[in-house]
């Protein structure tokens, strides 16, 4: 058919210029673009038409075979045959074999067998008959070819030479293919074989090829010789130069491309004809080299850029797109191949082949109309339908950035799937429109486009009708023969049968061949970026136990798995960096919320960070700056002190990964070293391709085929709901209720249940319509739960549950169930937004059990929970409940009241002050109640004492009782095999009968070997459990103990290696320190019984046990739970017990050091306490055990003193220091008592060791105030509130006591000479010199004067440091409170120590009175400033001379008393010379208290008298005086009233200024005290005038203990002070009539989170809130009102309320 020729210059000009960019063809086959002018459709010769040479060569041989034929597996000879039953021609052939046996068809089966194993032609025919490929081949045994009648003989031949040949094809590849590897050749090597590739492919191309006219339009050789010389040449170049001379566009395409994939790794295409486009290009990823057709199955590839918008029109863009998707797509339909165009993708071999750039498309539709709309206009009539069948719509690609950001940039791809029932034998023309000669219009021209090699060519470009008519002829032909091989091809394709068991491998990897996994199984995510369209088929990550996810993907949480996982979970995210900590496990554990929330671990930035450290990398910049951060992430995260050895890793690739420098690949390679090998991964590759990438690299990195460890052949979607079917059945309600007001329910989401991580929720609908309730499953389920709580194991939900099930025996309700039930709910209802009970019980007497027990049976009328971890922070746990109080409700009112368990937390007083600064932020009508549960010795005796309303329980049944527990024991032998083993059960059920577990232990362990694995760790365990309540050893060193060996692999359980002592033992998920499985005994009592016959039958001592235990190495490993053990250690070894916390009774010592040192002596204990610094090396604490123990047991002072200083060595702290002072008191007190007849030589080492303790202890009250309480290598084993350290000041106060004793006692005198005596004792005071009291005419006594003048200095520096003792102590006891009631206790143990040493003091320094008579009648004129002298003595024994004393005044004297203070004072001040701005101060103060205790005193100085006075002082001092009581006594006179305006009045002006000079002053003097205390309100503003303002807090308490008396006679209770302190902590104190009728309610703002009082003008006071939950979040500017206290520090707030509140 004629082409219509129409050029035009300007046409011309247009297409020269966009020629180099918009082509036809790609970078290696096609010519310039389509333009149909003369000018550009017949150039001069330059190229060689290869098609003609296949058309010529298929009119005597019809082969299938292209430019590139030798990449098939099936080479076709040119001889004759006879057609084939699809119509195409067979020949007599030789096969090839495809490179890997998987591809091979039963014929290539059979002739391997017959040709390269010489297998019996028989047995290779019986084979063919049984339809054996080599799909199937790969997958057999001996035992499956023996089965289909193969003898044994070949049998085992054919296996060995299938692994021999799938051996040799990993390392090598078919002749004429690029090798898979091609990316890790030299570049030398790469660049030859491409050579040799081209040479060899344009060699046999050129056997085949005949001569055609030199008019034909394209370039021609003349001749075969011609052509064949070439190739020698060519041959010979590549050998000698290693270079390619030749010019032909495939060899120079080849070179480049070479070189640039030597660089860059070979990116993976989206696979063909998929309609879920879900990959995404990287920018600058290269794309694999093209192809000519090959099997017409597998696509060919073409790669175009189009202009971009600055370079053409959006017309002249579209145009271009249609022009070659359709050109391209016809040449594929007339081929039969199936093919993809792909745009946005370089195609010129000098810039990058294959290069991924991407283009910027405003619009898709656009280009999608634009190919619906072209699409009839390219092809004729008759054939756009099956055009429009074969073409598939344009698919749109999208081009990430290197460091993983998504661009605006895409690659657009257009599929050809030219199928055999669209096309059958037709041959498609296509129209193309150009331009006129001459004319400005276009005319369409008809064009027959085929592939050629790596080109499209138009067959009906030639100008010689001639050839055109020869090549249609040709054409004819060959698509009919085409037609029939894509027949045959999908056909065959169809039939291919699929031989995967992927599904299965699948079930295997997750379960390890269980029926379901656990869902307690923790899983390590890594994945790359997955595309949006898959994120639904991530649904089974929600119904995993997500410990950690490293993310690969910047934009995860934005749009992608982050993001779809956050959606209904709770996802912490974090950051490589934040893994790189040198925390202990513990500590880590606390600061990221492991094991409770998910950590989403962006392993490559996020998009979204302002931060560069955070920002995304490429992949060269990650390996420099961030690989080293992820390797440490790895470490910590499979730490075995972190996670068991059965947690799964899984990687989850969306993405080919084809570079080795990749940095998931950098991640598993690091996984890989720290689990020690693959056992525990997965690999889910979303298909083959990413798989076979991924394998291969990890084979070359890693030296390891972890084939067995992929899923590739699943889709994700499948994988999904393949994992999902085997998760074990929920034993949770998929909806869960929370009560609410009105009888009403609330629905309690997911993931909100998870942001309360620190609680467990019982919800109203607990252990309901659950789906294990609907398995075959439940009964086991049923049995197991039940047979867990009897045998000792923690109660559970489900166990009231399903005792509530028909045919089930009620949950026995203990005595005290209706007592406790009754407590937390009275019928008259609580008046206090907060209340707590206390549950005192012995350990393992079912307690916890009880309080659970009235939980349940109250979960309609409270929201319950329970506090499941113990070393969550108070504020966490605050916080946590007061979202559980007012979740479902948004207005925050008539909120459902919170009852939380707390079970055996040590700071629950802490606990309780965070949860009501929390309550203080809401209204009224908030409540929450605490049932807290106490372990205790003395449950009864801790019940009496407690100020908090209890409820206690020991172990002793009552009858009742334990006719309960008879009656469910029948119930237990009918439904459970072996009820004699549940012993927790039948512990309680004999009422605790020692003889009991004395026989039951006694059966069990009889044949037990100490000696062996099982004897050591039931030894370990038993010495555990029975000194250290709560303990436990994790499950996994349990089995390393024991020798077992993985969990994945083992075959014998801890159960089996360790029966019968199992029976013992219960296994149990611990919590507390991160979760995993842990081991202990099933009670107290029982491990106490096996230690107590451990030592008395087997006779193993516990010396020997403990220090087998510090000697086991594998102990202080790496295994689960190793802080907390080491921690149970230490304790084991250090704590001492305390009744106050508890304890059965006091010991110096830990129970454990006291029993073996009573058993086995100090010099065997001294040793185990030796052996104990050896193996915790860098502790502290066990050294300074081991000091005291040799100070107080031993009396080896010089050893104490040595282990002493070496744990100061280690952690300077107060308390050690305080240690090392002890170790020298009491080798002073040794040597006193060793003393019979003080000698000089006595006296000095007295001195000079009193004086060393004494500088020791004031070591220690000087690191006290920045102690930080905790040994930085010891960990607590206890949640103590914090306390500041004065044991400093008691050791010196003792040892000052000691000394002055000594001192007091010397033998100088004679006994009647008492002026001697009293001459010492000025020598004391600092009043006369040593030299004084010796009297030379006795020389025996000369020694001991040279040792008193030796120390002098130190001796007269005793009685001015008691004095500032005692002063510090009144600061402490007056000015401070401890934060919480255990430290109460202890204050007031050391107010009684403190006031003990304060009478020994005033009897040793107090002047008597002949003395005062003496001194006034030898110096009359001092007898003045001596009567000052005796006025202030007689304050400072009355404990009055101080501003701290007179506060105290207020609790201790009474009126008489205050009246006679008050006249010392008023004497001191009138009399003294020079007064001090510390007497004027006391002296307001005393006229303060007094009119506390007696208004009506006539002793009073008036109210403005004390104002000027005060005033006057102010004056001189200024704002910056250390005299705080100065400014307190500001505000307690100065404050104005609420008539008076703060500028009315010169001595009011200025009470802002010194309010925060009393702050400022305060803090400088007291600051480092205030982690462990708060300041005391001593007085309130109240509504009166003048000092009848001043109310004390006294008045108050007198008030409360009026009420308390009333409603303590109502309730039968007899402790007021119990009540009186809590209505203060509640703060129903503010609401009682009588208190209100005395208190001032001040009015003020609310400004920025701060607390303003403000009297006119812009003047306004700062008050602090006393309960910073008080002000509501928000910064709310609101009018408030609130009653005022004072303290040292200023004025607080008491009681705030928001004055526009309804």
């Amino acid at each position: 058919m004629e082409a219509s020729l129409c050029p035009q210059d300007g046409a011309k000009k247009q297409k020269e210029k966009t020629s180099s960019r918009l082509s036809v063809r790609t970078n290696f086959s096609k010519d310039e673009p389509p333009n149909f002018s003369n000018e550009k459709r017949n150039p001069p010769c330059s190229e060689t038409d290869g098609m003609d040479a296949n058309y010529e060569q298929g009119r005597t041989s019809p082969s299938l075979k292209h430019n590139n034929s030798l990449e098939r597996g099936v080479t076709f000879k040119s001889t004759p045959s006879t057609p084939g039953p699809h119509g195409v021609q067979q020949v007599e052939s030789e096969l090839k074999l495809p490179p890997e046996i998987k591809d091979w068809t039963k014929e290539h089966v059979k002739h391997w067998l017959i040709v390269e194993l010489r297998v019996p032609q028989k047995i290779a025919n019986s084979l063919f008959e049984q339809e054996l490929s080599g799909a199937c081949l790969v997958s057999f045994e001996k035992n499956d070819l023996i089965e289909l009648g193969v003898p044994p003989a070949p049998a085992i031949q054919i296996i060995r030479q299938v692994e021999k040949f799938s051996r040799d094809s990993e390392t090598s590849e078919p002749h004429g293919r690029m090798p898979k590897r091609h990316y890790e050749l030299s570049k030398g090597e790469l660049h030859k074989t491409a050579e040799m590739d081209a040479v060899t492919r344009n060699e046999n191309e050129t056997e085949e090829t005949e001569t055609v006219s030199s008019d034909s339009g394209f370039q021609s050789q003349s001749s075969t010789a011609q052509i064949l010389q070439r190739a020698r040449d060519r041959i010979r170049s590549v050998i000698d130069q290693n270079t390619i001379n030749d010019t032909q566009i495939e060899n120079e395409t080849t070179e480049n491309v070479s070189f640039l994939h030597l660089k860059k790794s070979i990116c993976q295409l989206r696979p063909f004809d998929k309609s879920n486009c879900n990959i995404f290009y990287l920018e600058n990823d290269i794309l694999p080299p093209i192809a000519g057709p090959s099997n017409l199955l597998d696509p060919i590839h073409e790669y175009q850029l189009l202009l971009s918008a600055d370079e053409a029109s959006e017309r002249e863009i579209l145009y271009e797109f249609t022009k070659e998707v359709f050109t391209f797509a016809a040449s594929c339909m007339n081929s039969r191949t199936n093919g993809t165009i792909h745009f946005g993708v370089q195609h010129q071999s000098d810039q990058g082949h294959g290069e991924v750039i991407g283009h910027h498309i405003t619009s898709f539709s656009k280009y999608n109309e634009a190919f619906e709309s072209c699409l009839s206009e390219y092809f004729e009539e008759k054939h756009v339908n099956a055009a429009r069948m074969c073409i598939r719509p344009p698919k749109f690609i999208q081009v990430n950035l290197l460091d993983g950001r998504t661009s605006n940039k895409w690659v657009i791809e257009v599929d050809v799937v030219p199928t055999y029932s669209e096309t059958q034998q037709n041959i498609f023309y296509t129209l193309l429109s150009v331009a006129s000669a001459g004319k400005k219009q276009q005319c369409k021209t008809e064009c027959i486009f085929v592939r050629d090699g790596l080109r499209s060519i138009n067959i009906l470009a030639d100008t010689n009708p001639r050839v055109c008519q020869e090549k249609m002829k040709h054409l004819a032909d060959r698509v009919q023969c085409l037609a029939s091989a894509r027949k045959a091809a999908e056909e065959q394709e169809e039939t291919k049968p699929f031989q995967g068991h992927q599904g299965q491998r699948l079930k295997q990897l997750i379960t390890c061949g269980r029926d379901s996994f656990e869902t307690t199984l923790q899983f390590i995510v890594v994945t790359d970026k997955c595309h949006s369209s898959q994120l639904e088929h991530l649904e089974f990550l929600k119904e995993l136990k997500l410990f950690a996810v490293l993310d690969f993907d910047p934009e995860s949480d934005k749009n992608g798995t982050c993001n779809f996982y956050r959606r209904d979970h709770v996802a912490n995210l974090h950051y490589p960096s934040m893994y790189t900590t040198q925390d202990s496990v513990t500590a880590a554990i606390g600061k990221l919320n492991l094991f409770k929330q998910t950590s989403w671990i962006f392993c490559n930035g996020r998009v979204n960070e302002t931060s560069e450290t955070d920002r995304p990398l490429t992949d060269g910049e990650w390996l420099k700056k961030r690989s080293g951060e992820v390797n440490n992430t790895v470490s910590f995260l499979c730490n075995p002190d972190l996670l068991s050895k059965d947690t799964r890793v899984m990687f989850i690739l969306h993405s080919a990964v084809t570079d080795i420098s990749s940095p998931i690949l950098e991640t598993f390679c690091a996984m890989y070293r720290t689990l020690e090998g693959a056992d525990n991964m997965l690999c889910i590759c979303k298909n083959t391709d990413v798989f076979k990438h991924w394998q291969q690299l990890i084979e070359i990195r890693c030296k390891e085929d972890i084939t067995s460890k992929c899923i590739y052949e699943l889709s994700l979607n499948e994988i999904s709901c393949t994992i999902l079917k085997l998760r074990e059945p929920q034993t949770q309600s998929s909806r869960r209720f929370l009560p609410s007001t009105g009888s009403s329910s609330v629905l309690l989401a997911k993931k909100d249940e998870e942001l309360m991580s620190v609680l467990d929720i019982l919800c109203e609908n607990e252990c309901q319509d659950t789906e294990i309730e609907t398995k075959a499953s439940f009964d086991e389920f049923k049995n197991k739960t039940e047979e867990d709580f009897y045998r000792g194991g923690q109660v559970s939900w489900w166990n009231f549950y399903l005792s509530e099930m028909k045919g089930s025996l009620p949950f026995i309700k203990r005595d005290k169930f209706n007592e406790l039930y009754d407590l937390i709910t009275p019928v008259e209802g609580y008046t206090i937004p907060f209340v707590m009970i206390n549950l005192f019980h012995h350990p393992g007497c079912g307690g916890t059990t009880l309080a659970m027990h009235v939980l349940w049976n109250l979960k309609h009328k409270f929201r319950c929970a329970v506090v499941k971890n113990n070393i969550a922070t108070n504020n966490e746990v605050a916080a946590q409940v007061m979202t559980l109080l007012t979740y479902g409700r948004e207005d925050q009112s008539g909120c459902t009241p919170v009852l939380l368990l707390v079970d055996n937390r040590d700071d629950v007083e802490d606990l309780k002050q965070s949860i009501i600064s929390m309550i203080r932020k809401r209204i009224n009508s908030i409540m929450v109640i605490i049932l807290n549960c106490e372990r205790t010795q003395f449950p009864r005796e801790s019940a009496t004492n407690s100020r908090i309303s209890n409820v206690f329980i020991t172990n002793k049944l009552s009858s009742k009782e334990q006719s309960l527990f008879s009656e469910k024991l029948q119930q237990v032998k009918e439904n459970h095999n072996n009820p004699e083993t549940f012993y927790a059960f039948m512990i309680m059920t004999n009422n605790f009968s020692e003889t009991y577990i004395t026989n039951v232990v006694s059966n069990i362990v009889k044949d037990l070997d100490p000696n062996n694995l099982q004897g050591r760790l039931f030894s370990f365990l038993a010495l555990l459990n029975t000194y250290i309540n709560g303990s436990y050893m994790s499950l996994s060193l349990c089995e390393s103990l024991l020798g077992l060996r993985s969990a994945l692999r083992k075959q014998e359980t801890l159960d089996d290696m360790m029966n019968p002592y199992s029976t013992l033992m219960i296994t149990f998920t611990a919590e507390d320190h991160g979760t995993y499985k842990a081991v202990r005994f099933l009670h107290q009592m029982i491990a106490n019984k096996c230690l107590e016959i451990l030592t008395k039958e087997y006779k193993l001592s516990l010396a020997e046990i403990t220090t087998d235990v510090l000697h086991c190495d594998r102990i202080y490993r790496s295994c689960m739970g190793k802080d907390f053990l080491v921690q149970n250690i230490q304790s084991m070894l250090i704590t001492r017990h305390r009744k106050e916390q508890g304890d059965d009774k006091d010991t110096l010592f830990s129970p454990l050091i006291e029993q073996m040192h009573e058993e086995e002596g100090h010099e065997i204990t001294k040793q185990v306490l030796e052996k104990a610094t050896e193996t915790f090396d860098r502790s502290a604490t066990v050294p300074q055990a081991l000091a005291r123990y040799l100070c107080l047991k031993v009396k080896d002072f010089e050893s104490a003193l040595k282990w002493a200083l070496d744990a100061q060595r280690k952690n300077p702290n107060s308390y050690i220091a305080d240690t090392v002072g002890q170790v020298y008191k009491s080798r002073l007190k040794n040597e006193i008592e060793s003393c019979e007849n003080l000698t000089p030589e006595t006296l000095d080492k007295c001195l000079t060791l009193g004086f060393k303790a004494i500088k020791a202890f004031q070591d220690s009250q000087e690191l006290a105030k920045k102690d930080e309480q905790v040994d930085p290598f010891d960990l607590v084993t206890k949640r103590k509130s914090k306390s500041y350290n004065t044991s400093g000041y008691i050791g010196e106060t003792e040892v000052t006591m000691l000394l002055l004793s000594i001192i007091k006692d010397l033998p100088l005198f004679a006994v009647g000479d008492k002026h001697k005596r009293d001459q010492m004792l000025h020598f004391l005071r600092d009043q006369h010199p040593v030299s004084s009291l010796h009297d030379h005419s006795k020389k025996a006594f000369g020694q001991f004067f040279t040792v008193l003048a030796e120390h002098e200095r130190s001796l007269m520096s005793l009685k001015p440091r008691l004095k500032e003792i005692f002063t510090f102590f009144e600061h402490y006891f007056l000015y401070l409170k401890p934060r919480s009631m255990e430290r109460e206790t202890a204050d007031e143990r050391h107010k009684r120590k403190v006031s003990e040493y304060f009478k020994k003091y005033i009897e040793l320094f107090n002047l008597s009175e002949e003395e005062k008579a003496s001194e006034t009648a030898s110096k009359p004129k001092l007898s003045l400033s001596q009567a000052i002298v005796d006025q202030r003595c007689y304050l400072e024994i009355k404990r009055a001379d101080s501003f701290a004393g007179l506060l105290q005044c207020l609790n201790e004297k009474n009126p008489k008393e205050m009246e006679r203070i008050l006249e010392k004072w008023q004497f001191i001040l009138d009399n003294s010379p020079r007064k001090s701005v510390a007497d004027t101060a006391n002296y307001i103060l005393a006229n303060i208290v007094l009119y506390n205790f007696k208004p009506s005193s006539k002793l009073l100085r008036k109210f403005d008298d004390l104002v000027d006075l005060l005033n006057t002082e102010l004056q001189k001092e200024g704002i910056n005086s250390r005299v705080t009581e100065l400014y307190y006594l500001s505000m307690l006179l100065m404050w104005p009233s609420h008539q008076q305006r703060l500028e009315q009045t010169a001595t009011n002006k200025d009470i802002s200024m010194y309010i925060a000079s009393a702050r400022k002053s305060f803090q400088k003097r007291f600051s480092y005290m205030f982690p462990a205390r708060s300041t005391i309100a001593h007085f309130f503003l109240g509504k009166s005038s003048g000092l009848g303002r001043i109310v004390s807090k006294v008045k108050l308490d007198h008030i409360l203990i009026t009420v308390s008396k009333k409603e303590d006679s109502q309730c039968g209770l007899s402790s007021q002070s119990r009540h009186r302190h809590n209505l203060w902590q509640t703060g129903a104190a503010w609401k009682e009539p009588e208190v209100q009728k005395k208190l001032l309610r001040v009015k003020g703002k609310s400004e920025n989170g701060e607390i303003y009082v403000i009297y006119g003008g812009n003047l306004k006071m700062m008050v602090r809130p006393v309960y910073l939950g008080d002000i509501r979040s928000g910064y709310s500017r609101e009018d408030v009102s609130f009653y005022l206290g004072f303290t040292m520090e200023g004025p607080v707030a008491y009681d705030i309320k928001y004055e526009n509140d309804p």
